[in-house]
């Protein structure tokens, strides 16, 4: 595996994920709307769960919605992220084999951390291994951390969905358009950030 290149959208929604569920474990897909080679560009990610992470069925119907809208929006699931409930356990939960891995780690997830809190893991010799931390690449970080920062302090991070709230409410939204959007908003250049 490559150098890997995180978005805003997809850190933000990783980030507001666990930080609308802070005593909860949390995971999620990481997506790519881009062909393959070169570096992996992550493009979007989908929040699953925020209780009962390795529940199969629940994780099995999740995985089939989402590779359904995957291919009707030239998306394709590339990796998987999770934050554990306890902030000093930043340790990977077994999940696919020839995929990207990131953790967020819990006892970095602060507003005004200087440097993304995410450690991302590759798959060798049938074990998950810490991968350099410098083939993880955000662009923009301040700004993505501003807009982080904007969304959890304005109360805008209680409008994402993950795929646990979906199947509580089905009118609930768990692709998170609503929120895409506004992370378009305050990360366009016309409004001095990315």
């Amino acid at each position: 595996m490559g150098e890997v290149e995180l978005s805003c959208q997809a850190y933000v929604k990783m980030y507001l994920h666990a930080s609308l569920f802070p005593r909860c474990s949390v995971n999620g897909l990481l997506l790519s709307s881009s062909s393959t080679g070169g570096a992996l560009c992550i493009t979007d990610c989908v929040p699953l769960l925020h209780s009962h992470l390795s529940l199969a069925p629940i994780t099995q119907l999740a995985l089939t919605q989402v590779d359904v809208w995957c291919s009707q929006t030239q998306q394709r699931i590339v990796g998987y992220y999770q934050a554990n409930a306890c902030v000093s356990d930043s340790s990977p939960t077994p999940c696919f084999d020839s995929a990207v891995l990131l953790m967020l780690d819990g006892s970095k997830m602060s507003p005004d951390y200087r440097v993304p809190p995410i450690v991302m893991y590759e798959r060798k010799d049938s074990r998950w291994t810490l991968k350099d931390k410098h083939t993880i690449m955000m662009r923009q970080w301040e700004e993505t951390r501003a807009v982080a920062s904007q969304l959890l302090d304005s109360g805008d991070h209680v409008a994402l969905v993950d795929f646990d709230s979906h199947l509580d409410d089905i009118t609930r939204d768990w692709t998170n358009q609503k929120l895409n959007h506004k992370i378009a908003e305050l990360s366009s250049p016309a409004n001095g950030t990315i």
